[in-house]
């Protein structure tokens, strides 16, 4: 039984006649019957019963028909998932992205990456730096970029790819846009934006203890791109990572902070199981 025989088998079920069936399937009327009559033959029994009201199934093609049509269609899945490996090669990196980590750094090298793999894929998901290292545990993420507060296990190989300063983000009109610098005692009299995912808070909290300074927090937000809005209304002033601006944003002006000068590594996370593909790319973001 060869697969062409199911396919005008099941052109003939559908359409009820062979004139049709065989222009739907791009051959020659007596090309389809014959390819038919060798099924019945290898059936030994007819399939369909001819009128002039076109071809109706006979008892033994009403059985086979939901049978034939399952073996089509799982025919169908093997060709589509044997084209997608060998003409596409379409098994993605997954990418894990705390969510506090900007695009501006990252999507760089990933254009890079993709214009010399083209037939690599990429898949990004952005969540909590909590939710993604289990998804890393679990083998649903291939690399997890974040930054890292204390060690991983001897599991995980760690690669710190960039070290990002933390700045002052205000509107272009805001006073700060005349400051030659701006440290922690200088926000302390300003309405303070609170990004509510910042990995630093203890460090910042820290920083100012250190300094006697109070920062009043007139608004708080787990969404950077909220607190990045109100920037632009200047509702505020907000600190945050560096690469959380796209670099040709004029809407909002930054600084970096100074006294104290706060920071922090960004590490890419993986298994040592992880694909040659992931590791090239992991490379790249270190040299970059």
């Amino acid at each position: 039984m060869e697969i062409n025989q199911i396919r005008y088998f099941l052109a003939v079920c559908e359409t009820k006649n062979f004139t049709r069936a065989a222009q739907k399937c791009f051959v020659s009327q007596p090309s389809l019957t014959a390819s038919i009559k060798k099924l019945e033959g290898e059936l030994e029994g007819e399939l369909f019963n001819r009128s002039r009201s076109g071809c109706q199934l006979t008892s033994l093609g009403e059985l086979i028909q939901p049978q034939l049509l399952k073996i089509f269609k799982e025919t169908q899945r093997v060709k589509a998932s044997a084209f997608n490996y060998t003409k596409l090669n379409a098994v993605p990196i997954r990418i894990g992205l705390m969510n506090t980590i900007g695009g501006t750094y990252i999507t760089q090298v990933l254009a890079e990456f993709q214009n010399k793999n083209l037939n690599t894929e990429l898949e990004l998901i952005i969540d909590t730096e909590k939710t993604l290292f289990d998804q890393l545990q679990k083998n649903k993420v291939d690399i997890l970029i974040s930054a890292p507060l204390q060690k991983v296990g001897k599991s995980y190989q760690s690669s710190t790819l960039y070290t990002e300063n933390y700045v002052v983000a205000f509107h272009p009109e805001h006073p700060f846009s005349s400051y030659a610098q701006i440290t922690l005692r200088d926000i302390q009299g300003q309405t303070y934006l609170d990004r509510l995912n910042c990995e630093l808070r203890e460090k910042l909290k820290q920083a100012c203890e250190s300094y006697k300074v109070q920062l009043y927090a007139a608004y708080r937000s787990n969404n950077e791109e909220w607190i990045l809005n109100m920037v632009r209304t200047n509702m505020g002033v907000a600190l945050l990572p560096e690469y959380t601006l796209l670099a040709q944003d004029s809407t909002i002006n930054t600084q970096r902070l100074n006294s104290p000068n706060i920071s922090r590594q960004v590490c890419a996370l993986y298994k040592t199981s992880v694909s040659n593909e992931a590791k090239v790319l992991i490379e790249l973001l270190q040299q970059n």
